[in-house]
């Protein structure tokens, strides 16, 4: 039988037989997520309007779990904390968090949170957490408020998003002495793959590729192909509506692209880039989530990473729904943890030329 609703159209996240037992056991009360805020999911047809409203409740479902998990934050004990305020290419202000380890290290991480681009913070408590973990397990991590193309961020369509990051990461690399390492990785989930990634390739047009050594993207958002998506994409089908599918995540490209300008433009939308554009791109994981819809579209990319001679590491955690071993630590904690510890070993292994994949320099 084919797996998903390939196999069964009738199938639920809860129900699929793939999903780990301790988040079957979690969604038994509930089964799948009902759409965010009460607000029905618009259609492809649906206003700008509608699907700013949509992410803004989608926030706000959101934030009204914020209490529980702050409440269930382990104490960080060997992590200390700052906030660095830069200016952007754009003459914004642009807030870094920086979660610095009690151990010296040698490799610093700029984590760009999920949330399609256009919603969601690195101030959410499951950010505070994840750059937490990476710091405790002996990484510098910056955590960067980037501006979202909706919700309470305010508005701000591509590419504004994409130049805050590329600000952040230049930024770490022209302060590496002061924040003590000698490499820095660029690293995100879903829409904060799709940041990772398009950072790298701005990069690499922009002449400053050196300053770069190495991506790790999570469960990357970067198709932009859902509203049509394409027949080799057979995971939008499998395990379509699994925490989220194609409907929401157009809805979510109309936001970060609102006139549609930009659907073949490899800086918004990754997967579109050709094998010129990716060569020369630094070494790249690309880790993807057995029953998320992204899952297809994560693994193509990896395939034209190695096509075009891109060192690339591809990875699938199973059992997981889109972004499952970063937003469960409390209920697959084993996961989440070889997760961070998978970060850890690609960043480090940036510093290790004997590894036969470290730094290009």
């Amino acid at each position: 039988m084919l797996p998903g609703k390939l196999g069964n159209p009738g199938a639920t996240l809860a129900t699929d037989p793939r999903l780990d037992p301790r988040l079957v056991r979690a969604m038994s009360a509930g089964g799948d997520l009902p759409a965010p805020g009460g607000l029905p999911i618009p259609g492809n047809d649906a206003s700008y309007e509608d699907c700013l409203a949509y992410c803004a409740a989608y926030e706000e479902s959101q934030t009204a779990l914020h209490p529980h998990a702050w409440s269930a934050m382990p104490e960080f004990p060997n992590v200390s904390t700052t906030t660095e305020t830069i200016t952007g290419t754009d003459g914004n202000d642009i807030t870094l968090h920086i979660h610095t380890p009690a151990t010296p290290t040698t490799a610093c991480v700029v984590h760009l949170h999920g949330g399609g681009m256009v919603m969601m913070t690195a101030e959410d408590p499951s950010n505070v957490r994840w750059r937490n973990s990476l710091a405790s397990a002996g990484l510098v991590v910056v955590g960067v408020e980037f501006r979202n193309g909706g919700g309470r961020l305010g508005v701000h369509p591509y590419p504004a998003g994409l130049n805050d990051c590329a600000s952040a990461t230049r930024w770490a690399y022209a302060n590496k002495s002061g924040l003590g390492v000698s490499s820095i990785i660029v690293s995100g989930e879903s829409g904060g793959a799709n940041l990772a990634i398009a950072t790298a390739l701005k990069a690499n047009t922009a002449g400053w590729a050196d300053e770069i050594d190495g991506v790790y993207a999570m469960c990357p958002y970067i198709s932009g192909d859902y509203a049509n998506p394409p027949d080799s994409l057979a995971s939008l089908i499998e395990n379509e509506g699994y925490l989220i599918g194609p409907e929401m995540m157009a809805a979510l490209v109309r936001v970060y692209d609102p006139e549609a300008k930009h659907t073949q433009d490899p800086l918004a939308w990754p997967w579109h880039a050709g094998l010129d554009e990716l060569r020369a791109l630094p070494p790249h994981v690309i880790s993807v989530n057995e029953l998320d819809p992204l899952r297809d579209e994560g693994i193509e990319f990896y395939r034209r990473l190695l096509a075009a001679g891109v060192p690339a590491v591809g990875r699938t955690v199973h059992g997981t729904p889109h972004a499952g071993d970063k937003s469960f630590p409390d209920m697959i904690g084993d996961v989440f943890a070889e997760t961070i510890g998978s970060v850890c070993a690609f960043a480090r292994s940036l510093n290790d030329d004997s590894t036969g994949s470290g730094s290009r320099r």
